[in-house]
Order: structure tokens, then C-alpha cells, then sequence
């Protein structure tokens, strides 16, 4: 009260001063009203420009000083600069009466737009403060990978909800339930215009039960195009990081309502699969005859093997008497079945595999480009680099064996092969 005595005391001061100097009435009212606003906006500015100095100084040494994360997120949302505001914001709604003292209806416009200032500054406040506790989650194991984002965006939403009832109230001069009143007429579009983001925070909601995914999963989601990371859940969107660096932003709800593939999985399990398969020319295939059998023992992987196999096969084809004047008769060692046991040997000792998961080589049905010999077996890395040189360094090894043991990879033969068998026909 004390302050507005004095304000208007200077107003009456300054504005007899221009009256003093030949100013008529009505041109010194005006130019006082010019000049106290000047004064004001100056003043205004000064304290908003020493208030935040001081608020961000004293967040900072308390940073430096505790070392506690709240208060740096506090400075990363501006929560200073919003709390800044309301100090000169209080030195207005003081002024601007004394300001606009000759001018009632400029008086109230101002203080109006003042009011709705104000709400939006505590608005931006709140949201500050939520953000950084949003923020310090994010840090703690156990909300690692959970959608903050989603429920931050649902209190903003119920903020700036609260801050509409309140100026409604204030502009209206009538009760927060008129308000609603009149929201219940409209919630029908009210529902069509907030439909995503209703089935967003459903569907946030169902992912974070679910686990269903977290932020840092690697999903793969064709219909979107969507193969990476995910950087961001929030109500509306997921956006995911391609392995080209692109984002790609899905609809959340897409999350529960179209399948994906979450690698997850792969990447707890600390191991990534391998499952290729060579095909070999089943023309190439044979059976191992009894004088072969020391150049094959020579082979480190299959010396053991070969010697009890071998055993193996002679006790069975005594017993059975069979006339193996003929290979086809009794049972054999073909090249195939050295090959594999070769492969099955080679990965189970190689440094790149995964011993603890599955190790396997086996047929799969014939077709017209051959018989596939598939390797099954796990990296043991989860990096993508690592995991492509492991297995390129099986596949390369497996592929310069084959000729060891009388096997060919079926090729389809290119326009060289054909132009190679089209010469040699001629000159024949």
C-alpha cells in the first residue's frame, strides 16, 4: 500500500513537472503516461535480469557444491528463467494501475493479459520441475528404458487443462464447473481431436506394463521402414534411429495393434545367430573308399573321427557280410558326411562361436540349385562389426575346404561360362 502511495506520488510529481515546462493537460497526461511506462518496462527489466542472475548463481554453486543431478536438470530445463519471471511480472501488476491511472479500460486489457501471463508462468514452472524429476528417472536403473516422455506429455496436458480452467474462471468471472459444463458439449469433437494421443497413452500405458519395449531396444518394423534403436516414446510417436542414422517416427499405438521385432532378446543373451547354409552339386557327392581314408585322417579335425567311424562301419559290415566289392554295399563314409563332421568340428573350436547356444550342421531338402549344408550356430558378440567378420571367417574357411574333400559349390554359371562352353562346342 505504502509503495502505491509513493508511485503515485511521483506520478503526480512528473506529471506537474510537464505541465511546468508549457505542456497543455492533455499532452502532459500523455507523455507522463509514456514516460512511466518507459520508467516501468525499465525497471520490469532490471528486476527479472538480477533475479534470474542471482537464481541461476545460486543453482549453480549448489551444483558445484552437492554435485545432486536435480538441480542440473533444474538448469537444463530453464527453471531459473521461468521462476525469473515471476518477479518483474508482481512489479507490474504494482505499476500498471498507477501507469494507466487516466486510462481505466487500457488499465484492465493489461492487467487481463497480465493474469493469463501469470498462469502460464506457474504453468512453465511446474513443468520445469517436472521435467527435471522426469529427467533424474531417467538416470535410475530401474526406470531405464521406460516411457517418461509418454507420462510427462499426460501432466502437461492436465496442467495446461487446469491453467484453461482457472483463466475461464478469471476472464468469465464464473465457476470452474461452467467450464466443464460446456466441455461436456463438445466432447465429442473434443474426442476426435485427441484420439491419437487417448490411444497413445493407452498404448504407453500397455507398453510399459508388457515391457514390451524400452528406450534404447533395437526393433525392426518393415511397414514403417523402421530398423534401429529407439531414441524417444512418447504419446504420439516412437522414434527410432535407423542404422543409416535416419529416424523414423512410428505411431505408438502401432506398438500393440502391428507386430515388430524386438532384438532385444539377442543382445541379453550375448550371443547374435548365424544361419547360412553353402549348397553343394550333388553330383560331387561319393563315397570314400578304404584307400582314401589315410588322406582324409591327415585332416587334424577328423582323425579321431575317421578311426572310430571307421571301426565302426568294418564290425557292422562283417556282421552283415556284406560284399563290398562294391561301395553301395553295407555302410560308408561318403565325402558329404566328412564335410559336415569337418564343419561341426571347425565351429565348435573356432574363437568367434558361442559354446554355451546351439551348434548344429545339417541337410536341408534338395533343390534344383543343390543340397544346403546349413551352419547354425551363435556368435559370441553382439556387435554388428564383430559379428559380420566371425562369420564372413567360417564361411570363407568352409568354402576353401569343400575341394579337400571332392565336393563342388553349385554356382549358376554366368555369361563367361556360357560364352566358355559355346567356344568350346564349336572347335569340337
Amino acid at each position: 500500500m505504502e509503495l502505491n502511495n509513493h508511485l503515485r506520488n511521483f506520478s503526480r510529481l512528473s506529471l506537474s513537472f510537464f505541465e511546468r515546462i508549457g505542456l497543455s493537460p492533455n499532452a502532459a497526461a500523455i507523455v507522463n503516461t509514456l514516460v512511466l511506462l518507459l520508467v516501468a518496462l525499465g525497471v520490469t527489466y532490471g528486476i527479472y535480469y538480477v533475479v534470474r542472475r542471482i537464481l541461476r548463481l545460486i543453482v549453480i554453486q549448489t551444483i558445484r557444491k552437492t554435485d545432486i543431478s536435480f538441480f542440473k536438470f533444474l538448469l537444463e530445463n530453464k527453471a531459473p528463467h521461468y521462476l525469473s519471471l515471476i518477479a518483474p511480472l508482481l512489479a507490474i501488476y504494482v505499476a500498471i494501475p498507477v501507469v494507466f491511472h487516466d486510462y481505466p479500460q487500457i488499465n484492465k486489457l493489461i492487467l487481463g493479459f497480465c493474469d493469463i501471463y501469470l498462469v502460464l508462468v506457474i504453468v512453465w514452472v511446474l513443468m520445469a520441475f517436472i521435467k527435471a524429476g522426469g529427467d533424474l528417472l531417467k538416470e535410475k536403473p530401474g526406470f531405464k528404458g521406460k516411457p517418461i516422455d509418454s507420462y510427462l506429455q499426460v501432466i502437461r496436458i492436465l496442467l495446461y487443462l487446469m491453467g484453461t480452467v482457472v483463466l475461464f474462471s478469471n476472464l468469465t468471472g464464473k465457476s470452474p464447473v461452467a467450464f466443464f459444463t460446456a466441455m461436456g458439449a463438445i466432447s465429442a469433437v473434443l474426442l476426435l481431436m485427441f484420439k491419437d494421443t487417448i490411444m497413445g497413452f493407452v498404448a504407453s500405458i500397455q507398453v510399459t506394463t508388457n515391457d514390451i519395449v524400452r528406450i534404447g531396444d533395437w526393433i525392426t518394423m518393415p511397414k514403417y521402414g523402421a530398423d534401429g534403436d529407439i531414441l524417444e516414446i512418447n504419446l504420439t510417436t516412437v522414434k527410432v534411429q535407423n542404422f543409416d542414422k535416419t529416424i523414423t517416427t512410428i505411431p505408438t499405438y502401432s506398438l500393440i495393434s502391428d507386430s515388430f521385432q524386438n532384438w532385444r532378446g539377442m543382445r541379453q543373451s550375448g550371443g547374435r545367430r548365424i544361419k547360412r547354409a553353402i549348397n553343394i552339386k550333388q553330383s560331387s557327392i561319393r563315397f570314400i573308399k578304404t584307400e582314401e581314408l589315410p588322406h582324409f585322417e591327415q585332416i587334424q579335425l577328423l582323425t579321431s573321427y575317421i578311426q572310430h567311424r571307421q571301426r565302426d562301419i568294418e564290425k557292422h559290415n562283417q556282421r552283415t557280410n556284406a560284399d563290398k566289392s562294391l561301395l553301395i554295399n553295407g555302410r560308408n563314409l561318403t565325402n558329404a558326411g566328412l564335410f559336415r563332421k569337418y564343419i561341426d568340428n571347425y565351429i565348435s573350436n573356432h574363437s568367434g562361436t558361442n559354446k554355451k547356444m546351439n551348434i548344429m550342421v545339417r541337410q536341408l531338402a534338395p533343390t534344383q540349385h543343390g543340397l544346403p549344408i546349413e551352419i547354425y550356430v551363435f556368435a559370441n558378440t553382439i556387435i554388428w562389426a564383430e559379428y559380420e567378420h566371425i562369420m564372413a571367417d567360417i564361411f570363407d574357411h568352409i568354402i576353401a575346404a569343400a575341394p579337400y574333400f571332392g565336393l563342388q559349390i553349385y554356382e549358376m554359371e554366368g555369361s563367361g561360362d556360357l560364352k566358355h562352353i559355346e567356344i568350346q562346342n564349336q572347335s569340337i
